[in-house]
């Protein structure tokens, strides 16, 4: 899908162009468009990068055939940007995914490639139809607007996965089982996935906010300087955040280890309670000698019945002795 924004000079805006129009707009003294490519073919996307806009090959090769993680690359005249949005469905333990987002920033257009659809792209997108301000301010300032909303998926995303992290130290203590160590796992994955985003990311964002670009107003490096402090703030959320999914996976292998002991200490006192009865049992079961003497006594009424009570009450001295000794 091919999108274009034409800023017109009273204000107004046009979105029914065709890419061909493109050419004789960037021509005129203010021009001002948007094009946005979401996944259109690679045929398509290269004709429009090259034939109209006149790209580097390298550039066009970077944003249509090639994954990179966030960078930015100055050819003079535009700006090759590459940065990444992030998508986290709620209810699911391993939907998260970073889009990747190619900008070329012009002094009269912005060109924004995307393989898959990105809610930050559509929200600013919706938002330069209805504010005639977001139109007015230049391409370098919708750069911004793009950065910082995908700044705040970021922020909504490790809000979702503190969230989750809370439920599982509240299973850790009521049910450990396998899956809550899968689901520590994959939160943890999700993280330093993350990471590994917002690093680089971070820079970009700091080179804008500091270097002098020919594409960027002086006056608007303060709001990529805003959009960097944020990128840095996130940046100790996240790590803060691994922290936690490692002292999670480490309350769970104590809580696991608390319980097996818990089950051993049980067995053991099982087994030690029934070790006299078996000892009991045993002497007394024994047929392979011939007394010599009477001792119609030991098969009377009377001593089966004290054999009883002492089967029946040496466990019950056991458990006594083991709970005064704070075994149990």
């Amino acid at each position: 899908m091919v999108r274009i924004l034409y800023t017109l000079n009273d204000g107004n805006y046009r979105t029914d162009l065709e890419p061909a129009a493109i050419v004789p707009i960037l021509k005129q003294e203010d021009a001002f468009v948007w094009v946005d490519l979401s996944g259109e073919p690679l045929a398509a996307s290269e004709h429009i990068l090259r034939d109209i806009f006149s790209f580097h090959p390298l550039a066009i090769d970077d944003a249509l055939r090639e994954v990179h993680l966030p960078k930015l690359d100055d050819w003079q005249t535009y700006l090759y940007i590459v940065l990444h949005g992030i998508h986290l469905q709620e209810n699911h333990r391993s939907a998260l995914s970073n889009p990747e987002l190619d900008v070329f920033l012009g002094p009269k257009y912005i060109v924004t490639y995307h393989e898959v659809p990105v809610a930050a792209v559509d929200r600013v997108w919706e938002s330069c139809q209805r504010d005639e301000r977001l139109r007015q301010n230049g391409p370098d300032h919708l750069l911004y607007r793009l950065a910082d909303e995908l700044v705040n998926d970021y922020m909504s995303a490790v809000e979702q996965l503190e969230v989750a992290l809370d439920r599982l130290e509240d299973a850790i203590f009521a049910t450990p089982t396998s899956s809550t160590l899968e689901q520590i796992f994959t939160l943890k994955r999700m993280v330093l996935r993350m990471r590994r985003v917002v690093a680089p990311q971070r820079e970009v964002l700091n080179k804008l906010a500091r270097d002098p670009y020919e594409m960027i107003d002086p006056a608007d490096r303060v709001y990529f300087r805003d959009v960097y402090d944020h990128l840095i703030r996130l940046y100790d959320l996240i790590d803060n955040l691994r922290d936690l999914v490692t002292g999670a996976l480490d309350t769970y292998l104590s809580v696991v280890n608390n319980r097996m002991n818990d089950i051993m200490k049980t067995l053991t006192i099982f087994a030690t309670l029934f070790m006299p009865l078996t000892f009991v049992t045993g002497f007394f079961g024994m047929n392979f000698f011939q007394p010599s003497i009477p001792l119609e006594f030991w098969t009377g009424r009377l001593l089966f019945i004290a054999t009883l009570l002492t089967i029946a009450l040496i466990p019950v001295g056991m458990f006594w002795w083991a709970r005064r000794r704070a075994w149990m």
